[in-house]
């Protein structure tokens, strides 16, 4: 049985089976869906830019309203030197306390440090001690004394990058990028080669403090700037904190630097740590040999003129309470050392040598007796005596 679908005349569009008939009703009623699907489609997208169009001219009367009246934009100076404002306080005095705190080893007793070097000649001495951080790099503590050396010239040649480019053969190059006079702040770009590795960009920014006693500090961090975009051939350093304190040995002709060290330039930390502890006392021999010669050579004119170094910022008040603690860890640690090899290298009295000689003679007694009770009865009268002597090289070690 036949049905003409499209009722056309004569039914040439053709009679079908009910089965035909179901197909073309579900295509039919597909269509028109897919049909209402496209409307809605291209309905929301004439809305939205209906709303676009019709919001723009508010948006751009009131950008040529702002150019009419000279007011700021987003390219206009007044940003630039929002970015230079934040810029200035790169190197705050926060970053100072931070180094404070990190040098004062009273501080640190909590944490697990290691000790890693302990070594010195006739011109320096040279300790170093790492921890591991949770969340950051190995951390480094060192201690260096330079003798026949004064604070002033200590801080030229640490300071000096152009003359460090002639004795350290690692770094590769170092510009000065941007000095802020205001703030004491400069900035610049280094270059450091590692052995098998790509070569690390450093980008950093640093400052220079003095406090009571010519105690010189200098922070370092990293940083980004615009003369300085990123190059595939070398490594950008992402996190280096580090920074120093210089004073003059008390009684002698000699200065200390005591450092603190945090950088992740990208190494295995256990690799990192076993090339430090091989390398550090050798590289501080040559930097020794640099210094000894910085005072005699001529600097040549392109070192910069004006520098962090030329801009040295006074510590702020409230923390140079915080420079004599520091400086009293130190001096007490050295005075505890100068006690420590007194009393090692004191002759013993003649008194102590017969008592020794008195045990020692009842030790060999001991040794070739036959009775058990005498030999109780010597064990307790030698042990009496060592423990008065005990008591009273305890008590003279307190006093």
């Amino acid at each position: 049985m036949g049905v003409n679908l499209w009722r056309c005349e004569g039914g040439k569009m053709g009679d079908v089976s009910s089965m035909e008939m179901w197909w073309l009703i579900n295509i039919r009623a597909t269509l028109i869906a897919l049909l209402f699907i496209s409307i809605f489609h291209f309905s929301k997208k004439f809305y939205i830019k209906f709303v676009t169009i019709s919001t723009s001219p508010s948006s751009s009367s009131s950008s040529s309203l702002s150019s009419t009246l000279h007011l700021p934009s987003a390219s206009s100076p007044i940003s630039n030197q929002d970015s230079q404002s934040r810029t200035l306080e790169i190197v705050s005095d926060s970053d100072l306390k931070f180094l404070i705190d990190n040098l004062d080893e009273k501080r640190n007793e909590e944490e697990n440090w290691e000790n890693v070097i302990d070594k010195k000649n006739n011109f320096l001495s040279y300790k170093a001690k790492c921890c591991k951080s949770k969340d950051r790099p190995l951390k480094y503590l060192s201690t260096t004394v330079f003798e026949s050396c004064s604070p002033e010239l200590l801080r030229d040649f640490y300071m000096d990058n152009d003359y460090r480019k002639q004795w350290d053969k690692t770094i590769l190059d170092h510009v000065q990028l941007q000095v802020y006079t205001t703030s004491g702040i400069e900035i610049g770009r280094t270059i450091r080669k590692f052995p098998l590795l790509t070569p690390r960009e450093y980008i950093l920014a640093w400052r220079l403090w003095e406090g009571k006693d010519t105690t010189l500090y200098c922070f370092i961090k990293d940083c980004e700037h615009p003369s300085a975009p990123r190059q595939k051939k070398y490594v950008r350093v992402e996190y280096f904190r580090s920074g120093w304190q210089i004073r003059k040995v008390p009684g002698r002709d000699a200065s200390e630097i005591r450092m603190f060290h945090q950088e992740d330039a990208g190494l295995n930390v256990e690799m990192a740590k076993l090339a430090f502890a091989k390398g550090a006392w050798s590289f501080l021999c040559k930097m020794d040999n640099a210094l000894r010669n910085y005072s005699s050579i001529t600097h040549p004119p392109s070192t910069p003129s004006v520098s962090a170094a030329t801009l040295i910022q006074k510590v702020p008040p409230d923390l140079d309470y915080r420079t004599d603690i520091t400086s009293a860890v130190s001096t007490s640690v050295a005075y505890n050392d100068e006690s420590r090899k007194k009393k090692l290298f004191r002759r013993p009295s003649k008194k102590f040598v017969a008592k020794a000689l008195f045990l020692l003679g009842g030790v060999i007694y001991l040794c070739r007796a036959h009775s058990a009770l005498g030999t109780k009865v010597t064990v307790a009268y030698i042990l009496t005596k060592l423990r008065k002597r005990d008591d009273t090289s305890r008590q003279s070690s307190h006093s």
